[in-house]
């Protein structure tokens, strides 16, 4: 019997999972899109993932959750460990490039910049606000170019002469690719265009001030796109590494902490089993009466019951609970 690590990344845009071995190896990953469902979404990976796998040959020794959703996900499984998404990619970046001291990392909503000093995190930046870069701003701008996404980087290297495009801003781009097109340039322009003011857009917010130090690695699946890897050696003046999973590394990550934690403490798992879809789960909105902060708390119920409480300023309520502090949380909690 071959002892296995779960990790699960939540997103909004996508719920992956993977299986590694004690070595760290990956043995099995599903990609499903969240379609603004994680539990469904949750629920079809996990059943994906027990078809694929020969679950009787694997033994879950250690379960771990990240991603927007990792609260969810690890009520849901009864994860072992629940991490940032910063954390998880981080570990994964180093995992598949020992030495990496810069991880570029661009998902379907939002984009990442962590720096690293042996191996350490010593910095990073966040951009949730602007839609410029990320996964789901290029799946558009494709379909309306009516150009397949996955054949949007190879186009963008057959350019011969880029366009410059505005992209300091999602709006500005799109309508200054509008007019690019409308002036008579090629599509192979406009999409290298794009590609070059989108990374551009990244280093000017994300890495204003940073140093963005070789070997840098290129995760998330905006990694897929040959034009986005390119526009970033350009701009960085040095190599940009694209792990195998590219697209999985936040999920590798915390199925690596998971491994980790196992090593140090040998305990069991707590993980649920590939059983806990028989269950039913049900999500609220809560208002905190405890102070004058009033917080939105998330409940998720299980099979009718309080299972878990997230969202407030002081932690009062987050991860998982008992049937004593559901008892407590009555009294202290109303409908938002």
């Amino acid at each position: 019997m071959t002892r296995c690590f779960l990790g699960v990344d939540v997103g909004s845009v996508s719920t992956n999972l993977v299986v590694t071995d004690e070595e760290g190896r990956l043995l099995h990953k599903i990609y499903l899109k969240t379609e603004g469902q994680p539990i469904r979404a949750l629920r079809r990976s996990m059943e994906a993932l027990r078809e694929e796998a020969e679950l009787p040959a694997l033994r879950v020794a250690g379960v771990g959750a990240t991603g927007s959703g990792r609260q969810l996900a690890g009520t849901l499984l009864e994860a072992d460990l629940i991490k940032n998404e910063i954390t998880a990619h981080a570990v994964a970046a180093r995992h598949c490039v020992p030495d990496a001291r810069s991880v570029i990392e661009i998902g379907g909503q939002d984009s990442k910049l962590i720096l690293m000093e042996n191996g350490v995190v010593r910095d990073f930046a966040m951009n949730t606000v602007c839609a410029a870069g990320t996964g789901s701003f290029l799946d558009r701008q494709a379909a309306r170019l009516n150009v397949p996404i996955e054949e949007l980087g190879t186009l963008a290297l057959s350019s011969v002469h880029p366009v410059s495009i505005a992209g300091r801003c999602a709006v500005f781009a799109e309508s200054d690719m509008i007019h690019k097109q409308q002036t008579g340039h090629s599509t192979p322009d406009i999409v290298a265009g794009l590609c070059a003011a989108l990374a551009r857009n990244y280093m000017n917010n994300l890495a204003k001030g940073k140093r963005v130090l070789p070997p840098v690695v290129f995760q998330g699946g905006v990694a897929a796109n040959r034009g986005m890897v390119e526009a970033f050696r350009r701009e960085l003046g040095h190599p940009v590494l694209v792990p195998e999973h590219y697209d999985m590394m936040g999920a590798l990550g915390v199925a690596l902490l998971a491994r980790h934690e196992w090593k140090q403490t040998g305990r069991d798992t707590r993980f649920a089993g590939f059983n806990w879809t028989d269950h039913q789960y049900e999500t609220h909105s809560m208002e905190c009466d405890g102070c004058e902060n009033r917080c939105e708390i998330a409940r998720i119920d299980r099979d009718g019951a309080p299972a878990a409480y997230w969202g407030g300023r002081c932690g009062r309520w987050e991860g998982r609970i008992d049937q004593e502090s559901s008892k407590r949380a009555a009294g202290v909690l109303s409908p938002g």
